[in-house]
């Protein structure tokens, strides 16, 4: 199907009904409500958890969307939303709850794209990553709300700053073939991070997220890592520099999926810069270190772009409806793209899930692992891909796969045991093996003055 019928044949299907939705903003306790309101409105696939507290003690609420609510089910993908990082970037924020709205009644409707989509996705929903600094933001109101004003949490930090910055390990280690996945996280990092950023590592740690989006505002345009330019000599955002990753193609694909499906982002022109397709290399845009995007790609299976949704930061509530309507099919077409690729199961030859595998794609730079489960998700653009699953202990298996424009292949690996084994070290004179020391380390798994993401 043509690209740009796509987003209008989805659009059709989305208006068999849609439900008269409130579009005001939410404070704090309007917004757990709104949250606790879907739950009860569609118990039965939906769950609401919380990952943490803000510094002020605000829960760090998700809503989750799924046909078995709390449970991961092997080869079903995990996506995540994420809004208002930024506390007075408030539009994903609404949005976010809409479309929550929206799932939930759209499902109790039967229509059957968004019946599909829940019971084949496991969808995590954060409206606000930064409660506090929304609060801040809202007592200016839309009207009076300065541009700074509520951006950073209540410590006054900036959390799209925040996160371990694993990018400059990563083009350092580059130079001398280093790797660029699930990098380890430096020994004191707990102590340099907000309780958001805190809440969100540990969060990302703990489910295989595939594929995810982080909605800001102050442009309209979606971004795709790297953020942090590897040129460290161009810092200034009049100064750029494509720092792109071993995944770009897809990353740009997954952009543009965004930007052609919403109301005007593909059209290049908006709030006075231009984005070819609607789309840009953070990098190219302007360096970020220590931003969220780039460490999920870095630290974790997970994909994620950053989404800048409106020219003004907090726009009056006469403006959310029509915003919603533009970001509506978006939303919904950016969740589908997690259906692509390869999945499968890597077991072992009594057909026991082998957790923490390595998925390696012949010719991209950048490996994916298995789940707890043994379950592996890889993104991938259509074509024929050479895929290699290894684990220690495992004799490696290495497969040729071909990958379609629709669902995603299904490609199953079975390691045998590899029955080679290093002799033990010789005992010195008078001395014990220490057999700690003959154990390898296991590094866990992660399991422009314009808009400024």
């Amino acid at each position: 199907m043509a690209r740009w019928l796509r987003p209008l044949v989805g659009a059709l299907l989305l208006l068999e009904g849609a439900a008269a939705l409130s579009f005001l903003h939410h404070r704090y306790e309007e917004m757990v409500q709104a949250l606790f309101r879907v739950q009860s409105q569609c118990p039965y696939v939906t769950r609401i958890y919380s990952i943490g507290r803000s510094v002020e003690g605000r829960h760090l609420y998700v809503l989750e969307f799924s046909d078995y609510p709390g449970i991961h089910e092997p080869l079903e993908p995990e996506f995540k939303y994420v809004g208002n990082m930024h506390g007075n970037e408030v539009l994903g924020r609404e949005l976010l709850l809409q479309l929550s709205e929206f799932l939930c009644e759209e499902y109790r409707r039967g229509n059957e794209r968004i019946t599909h989509l829940i019971h084949d996705t496991r969808i995590h929903i954060m409206p606000s990553m930064n409660p506090d600094g929304y609060e801040v933001a809202a007592k200016q109101g839309p009207d009076s709300n300065g541009y700074l004003t509520g951006r950073n949490n209540a410590n006054g930090v900036d959390l799209n700053r925040n996160f371990p910055d694993l990018n400059t390990f990563m083009y350092y280690s580059g130079e001398i073939s280093g790797p660029n996945h699930h990098i380890p996280l430096p020994d004191n990092w707990k102590s340099q991070v907000e309780p958001e950023t805190l809440a969100v590592i540990q969060w990302i740690s703990s489910y295989n997220f595939v594929l995810s989006a982080n909605l800001h505002g102050g442009a309209v345009v979606a971004n795709y890592p790297y953020d942090k330019s590897q040129d460290q000599r161009f810092r200034s955002h009049r100064r750029t520099v494509n720092t792109p990753t071993p995944d770009d193609k897809l990353f740009q694909k997954l952009a543009k999926t965004y930007s052609y499906a919403h109301g005007w982002m593909h059209r290049g022109w908006n709030c006075g810069d231009y984005f070819a397709d609607g789309i840009t290399n953070g990098a190219s845009w302007y360096s970020l270190s220590k931003g969220m995007q780039d460490f999920n790609y870095l630290y974790t299976n997970c994909f994620e772009i950053t989404l800048e949704l409106s020219c003004n930061k907090f726009p009056p509530e006469e403006d959310l409806e029509r915003q919603w309507m533009a970001n509506r099919e978006a939303l919904v077409a950016f969740i589908e793209e997690v259906h692509q690729g390869i999945k499968g199961m890597v077991s072992d030859e009594n057909n026991n899930g082998i957790a923490g595998a390595v998925i390696s794609v012949q010719g991209i730079s950048h490996d994916i692992t298995s789940g707890d489960m043994g379950d592996y998700f890889r993104l991938l653009l259509p074509g024929i891909y050479t895929v290699t699953a290894s684990a220690e202990g495992y004799q490696p298996q290495t497969v040729t796969t071909t990958v379609g424009p629709a669902a995603p292949s299904l490609v199953h690996f079975q390691l045998k045991q590899d029955t080679v084994r290093k002799p033990p070290e010789r005992k010195a004179s008078g001395t014990r093996t220490n057999n700690k020391a003959l154990q390898k380390k296991v590094v866990p798994r992660a399991t422009r003055r314009g808009t400024q993401r």
